[in-house]
């Protein structure tokens, strides 16, 4: 009888994560300004549109850089952007 291997697990994957987060690694020649929220749905979307809003996606390359989902609705996400339109 063959044994069917269930699921990978992520342990390890967690852990390297939780590690980069805890480290808080310096981002060398990095230029660009970020800013962390944790915001309740609907606010966190109304805060990317203000980013995207005062600062353009085509001149300070904004973006959500990274976002999770915590308990029930709150979400925390970083903004990144370029420090000016040049």
């Amino acid at each position: 009888m063959t044994k069917i291997p269930g699921p990978p697990s992520f342990d390890g994957l967690k852990r390297r994560i939780a590690t980069h987060r805890a480290e808080g690694t310096p981002r060398k020649n990095d230029r660009f300004v970020r800013q962390t929220y944790c915001l309740n749905l609907l606010d966190a979307r109304a805060k990317a549109r203000e980013w995207f809003d005062e600062y353009p996606k085509a001149a300070y390359w904004t973006e959500v850089e990274s976002w999770r989902q915590l308990e029930g609705d709150q979400i925390e996400f970083t903004m990144r952007r370029l420090p000016s339109a040049d």
